[in-house]
């Protein structure tokens, strides 16, 4: 008579490694669970790698902008059709005074820079000067009639070749005045040794250094 073993155990490494030997599904779960285990990590892998990616691209796009915008700003420093402190209109060049001089004082201030002590050649253009000076005040323009009284000549040689833009009776050359300027609402003749603001224009440079 056989008598079973009584004392092997379930705990036996040898039970195990026979029920694991017996079973052919043993393996193939382990290489699914390997495979799973590295599709996770290549996947944590290259997400880390889109967000860095990502960061650093954003981080080029703002330094190309900041790049972008300093190269503008040193455009606008190199290439400005008019110097600092002048105004841009219609192709030309502006400069209102910040105090006042005679008028031929003025006239030469214009000249020192270039320019000329301002001669209107447009409607347009007179409605622009006009509306700046009623902010900055009186302004001389270069109109006269130094040479001959009621001869009004502008500071190029042309004459004077229309009259709707001044004030109502103006001229009046009260006290000689020979020398024209922005008023409130218009052209006015003055004293031309009074100091009042003045406008210089030139033109515009495509450009200006």
């Amino acid at each position: 008579m056989v008598l079973e073993d009584t004392n092997t155990s379930v705990f036996d490494p040898g039970v195990w490694r026979g029920c694991r030997d017996c079973d052919p599904f043993f393996p193939t779960l382990q290489l699914i669970s390997l495979v799973l285990l590295a599709a996770l990590l290549v996947a944590f892998l290259v997400k880390g790698s889109e967000v860095h990616s990502f960061q650093e691209q954003e981080q080029e796009k703002q330094h190309i902008h900041q790049e972008l915008e300093q190269l503008k700003a040193g455009l606008d420093r190199l290439c400005r059709p008019c110097p600092w402190d002048w105004t841009f209109f219609q192709g030309n060049c502006y400069f209102f005074s910040t105090f006042q001089q005679t008028w031929m004082e003025s006239v030469t201030a214009c000249q020192e820079v270039g320019a000329q002590l301002v001669v209107i050649k447009s409607d347009e253009e007179q409605s622009f000067l006009q509306r700046m000076s009623e902010k900055k005040g009186h302004a001389w323009m270069g109109l006269s009639d130094i040479r001959k009284e009621g001869k009004w000549v502008w500071m190029d040689g042309s004459p004077l070749q229309w009259s709707k833009y001044w004030s109502p009776k103006e001229p009046n050359n009260v006290g000689d005045e020979d020398c024209a300027n922005f008023s409130d609402n218009g052209w006015n003749d003055s004293l031309c040794l009074t100091e009042q603001f003045w406008i210089c224009k030139k033109p515009a440079s495509p450009c200006f250094r």
